[in-house]
C-alpha cells in the first residue's frame, strides 16, 4: 500500500464544531431517513395507522437483534409518528420495583416507555411488568409483617416498547405480551453506504464513492459501526489531510484502527485463532474461548459471534463452535484436509 499523500486533495468541506450529541444528530429524524429494515417498516407502519385510525396506544413491541442495528432510532421513530413522548432507561438502570413503579405512575397516557436491554431485568422486575402490560395496573404493598396491605394502582393507556440483544433470555411470560415482535437483520452493503453518504453530509464531510465502499466493507452490516468508522477516518483526513476522505484517506483509517478488509477486528481474529490454532478448529465452548481470549463470555456471544457467523466463518453446534474452511482460509492457514474442497 502506498503512503497517505503529502499534497492535500481538492477537498468540498463545510467546517463545522464538534456535535456533543453527535450520535444523536445521526439518528433519522423520519421513516424515509431510516435505511434498511424495509419488510419491518413496512409491517410496523401498518400497526402504527391503524393504532391512529382507532385512537389507541399502539400495541407493546419487542425489538431483537444484534446490537447497533437501529433499535433505540426506531422506537425514537414509533413515539415520533405517534406524537407522543418517549421515557427511555434500560433493564440495569431499573434494580427494584419502586423503580419500575416510580416510572409507570409518573406516565402521562400514550406515552411509550423504552426499555433498552431488557434481558437483563429482574425477574421480580417482570413480574410487576405483566398486570402493567395487560390490565395497566401496579399493585403496591404497604407496610411490613402482619400490618402489610396492598393497594392496587391504575395507570394510563401506555406503549412498552422493548430492545435485546439475547430475546431467549426473555421469560415466556414476558414476551406473550407483546403484542408484536420485531427482528432486526444485518444491513446490505448497499444500505451502510447509503447511511455512511448521509452521516457524512450532516458531519459536513466531503467524501469519495470509492472511500464510502472501503468503509462500508469493514463496518461489519452495522450502522452503529458504520458511522463510528466514518468518525474515525474524518479524524485521520483531518490529521493528514485538508479533511477530505478519499480511497486511501479511508484505507489508512482502517489499518491503523487494526480493522481488515473483511471488517474483522483484532479481537474477531483472535477467537478464530484460539479456535483454530488451540482447539484444533473446534468444536469448543463458550467458556474455554473467552478463558483463552480473555474476554467476557456474553461479550464473545453478543458482540462478536453473530458478525463472524454471518460471514460464514464461525459454526454453532451442539458440541461447541467450530471454525469453517473461510475462516482459514481468511488467516492463512491451511484448513484440513476433510475440509477442503473437491
Amino acid at each position: 500500500m502506498s503512503t497517505p499523500p503529502e499534497e492535500p486533495q481538492k477537498a468540498h468541506v463545510r467546517e463545522r464544531s464538534e456535535d456533543p450529541s453527535l450520535d444523536m444528530t445521526l439518528r433519522p429524524s423520519s421513516w424515509d431517513e431510516y435505511i434498511g429494515q424495509d419488510h419491518l417498516k413496512k409491517n410496523l407502519r401498518i400497526l402504527l395507522d391503524a393504532a391512529k385510525k382507532r385512537n389507541d396506544p399502539v400495541e407493546h413491541i419487542l425489538l431483537s437483534g444484534p446490537a447497533g442495528l437501529g433499535k433505540t432510532s426506531m422506537a425514537h421513530l414509533i413515539a415520533r409518528d405517534m406524537n407522543t413522548n418517549i421515557r427511555v432507561t434500560s433493564g440495569p438502570a431499573i434494580e427494584r420495583v419502586g423503580d419500575l413503579a416510580s416510572i409507570l405512575t409518573n406516565l402521562t397516557p400514550y406515552d411509550i416507555l423504552f426499555i433498552d436491554e431488557a434481558h437483563r431485568l429482574n425477574k421480580l422486575i417482570e413480574e410487576v411488568l405483566y398486570p402493567a402490560m395487560e390490565s395497566r395496573t401496579i399493585d403496591i404493598v404497604i407496610g411490613k409483617g402482619p400490618s402489610a396491605r396492598t393497594i392496587q394502582i391504575e395507570l394510563p393507556p401506555f406503549t412498552l416498547i422493548a430492545a435485546t440483544t439475547r430475546v431467549g433470555l426473555l421469560s415466556g411470560p414476558l414476551r406473550s405480551r407483546f403484542g408484536t415482535t420485531f427482528r432486526l437483520d444485518f444491513y446490505t452493503q448497499e444500505n451502510i453506504e447509503t447511511i455512511l453518504k448521509r452521516s457524512a453530509k450532516i458531519l459536513g464531510l466531503g467524501i469519495d464513492d470509492k472511500a464510502v465502499a472501503e468503509l462500508a466493507r469493514a463496518a461489519r452490516f452495522t450502522p452503529r459501526v458504520a458511522n463510528r468508522l466514518l468518525k474515525r477516518a474524518r479524524d485521520y483526513a483531518q490529521v493528514h489531510g485538508d479533511g477530505f476522505i478519499s480511497e486511501n484517506i479511508a484505507s489508512y483509517a482502517l489499518k491503523l484502527l487494526d480493522i481488515d478488509h473483511q471488517g474483522l477486528e483484532p479481537m474477531d481474529r483472535r477467537i478464530l485463532s484460539v479456535i483454530i490454532s488451540t482447539f484444533g478448529g473446534g468444536p469448543v465452548g463458550k467458556q474455554a474461548i473467552a478463558a483463552a481470549c480473555s474476554e467476557e463470555e456474553d461479550a464473545i456471544e453478543e458482540v462478536y459471534e453473530p458478525y463472524l457467523m454471518q460471514l460464514g466463518f464461525l459454526e454453532r453446534t451442539p458440541r461447541g463452535r467450530t471454525a469453517t474452511e473461510k475462516a482459514y482460509l481468511h488467516l492463512g492457514m491451511q484448513p484440513p484436509k476433510q475440509q477442503q474442497l473437491l
